[in-house]
């Protein structure tokens, strides 16, 4: 006999442990947290048909269920991925003669946006007399996906992804519960349950299948305790950089290895290091925000369409996440790499704002002015001022910046890439302003 052959073991550890009130649910605080508006509704009874938008693994069928329970409604569970309009039809048509009979259905379906148009309007009349409450889950946005006519009878709740501390808080839960591995002695370090729970990326049914797998491939030592080490869990998460904290000295080290070897045009090393990040779980978006600050500050006008580059890289990783956003990355990482350097806009950043703390705030050239008023115009805001568009060069020998700082230079453009042309371009109307 071995310890997993209790037979209330055989269920998954996510299905043992699934909520049976509020007060057991792990996360969405915005929502059913105490005083929040969804909380209210159902402690009142006052819930009507919704819609629960959000990713995988956040609560939303265990949501639903809790509702039911807690408002004493007939559960019945729907998948658009195997009902047709005639299923539909069936369904509503028991819903119907239940609630003759004085029994409120709750009708949960999973993957709504799945259904066509045909199939969500075969819901619209049983919502709108009441004959069931209708709580559909969706990954997609509701607003491409669900008709207007059901979506406006409809109220939208926004689910979000369990942050590490819900999922931590899941899993040390999971550990003590007798429903869950309570019953079992188990040695596993804080470390590698935070490893877990960044590895779910916001999931809990990833996270508790993962430690489950984890359980179930421990060591059992000479006094029948289970242990789990960092070897255990590299396998069943296939991942080695389990132990990277993405607030911590490593996190720090890889980014500045992504930026430097970018910066030395290194693409070879920077796919590498982006690579190293998204291996120890680090966020997508964290990695593509910092290539648009160095699209900026290490490219800047030598090649403009790097911002461009890491811009749509932000938007790909937002639309795909993980794991099909890595490509995405990588295309933005080799361009920055290969892309003509210059941190002309970065150094000329820099000296404006030490001007700006060291030196008293200088007011704005009078003939720079708008004089919208009459009392302005007097006082002679706008007066001398000079309109390039109006000259043949498009150009005026007009002094922009105050007098205590005529003629700073902040901006010196480089020769590399395209800047050479800007440098090229602004020598000549310096030029042509000295004449």
């Amino acid at each position: 006999m071995s310890l997993f052959d209790d037979r209330e073991m055989a269920a998954p550890l996510a299905s043992r442990l699934r909520p049976d009130n509020l007060d057991e649910y792990v996360g969405q605080k915005h929502l059913v947290g105490k005083g929040k508006l969804l909380r209210r509704l159902i402690e009142s009874d006052q819930i009507s048909s919704m819609i629960f938008w959000g990713p995988p693994g956040v609560g939303k069928t265990t949501l639903a269920r809790i509702i039911a329970a807690q408002t004493q409604a007939e559960f019945v569970e729907f998948s658009a991925v195997t009902s047709g309009i005639k299923e539909v039809k069936e369904v509503m048509n028991r819903a119907e003669a239940s609630r003759r009979l004085g029994i409120r259905t709750l009708l949960f379906t999973d993957e709504i946006h799945r259904f066509n148009k045909a199939q969500q309007d075969a819901f619209l009349p049983y919502v709108e007399k009441g004959s069931i409450i209708l709580v559909g889950a969706t990954t997609e946005n509701p607003s491409f996906e669900i008709n207007s006519a059901l979506l406006s009878r409809c109220k939208v709740f926004i689910l979000k992804a369990l942050s590490e501390e819900d999922l931590l808080e899941l899993l040390r839960h999971a550990l003590k519960s007798p429903k869950g591995l309570g019953n079992m002695q188990i040695a596993i370090e804080d470390a590698h349950l935070s490893a877990i729970a960044r590895f779910a990326n916001g999931d809990a049914r990833t996270a508790l299948n993962t430690l489950e797998m984890a359980v179930f491939n421990g060591r059992m030592d000479e006094n029948a305790v289970l242990c789990v080490d960092e070897e255990v869990l590299a396998q069943c998460m296939n991942r080695r950089s389990l132990l990277y904290d993405k607030n911590g000295e490593e996190h720090y080290n890889l980014i500045s290895a992504l930026h430097k070897s970018m910066r030395n045009s290194d693409p070879d090393a920077a796919v590498y290091w982006m690579y190293r990040m998204l291996d120890g779980g680090e966020e997508p978006l964290y990695i593509a925000r910092r290539l648009v600050r160095f699209a900026s500050e290490d490219v800047g006008m030598a090649d403009s369409r790097a911002l461009s580059v890491a811009v749509a890289a932000y938007q790909a990783c937002h639309f795909l996440g993980m794991p099909e956003c890595d490509v995405h990355l990588a295309h933005a990482v080799v361009y920055l790499a290969m892309a003509p350097k210059s941190n002309a806009l970065y150094v000329a950043c820099g000296e404006v704002k030490a001007d700006i703390k060291e030196m008293p705030a200088e007011p704005v050239p009078l003939h720079i002015c708008n004089a919208p008023t009459n009392l302005m115009k007097e006082l002679n805001y706008g007066k001398g001022y000079q309109y390039a568009h109006d000259t043949e060069e498009k150009l005026t020998k007009m002094k922009c910046l105050p007098e205590s700082l005529e003629g700073k230079r902040y901006y010196r453009p480089g020769t590399q890439g395209e800047e050479k042309q800007v440098k090229e371009r602004l020598e000549e109307i310096l030029e042509w302003k000295s004449q």
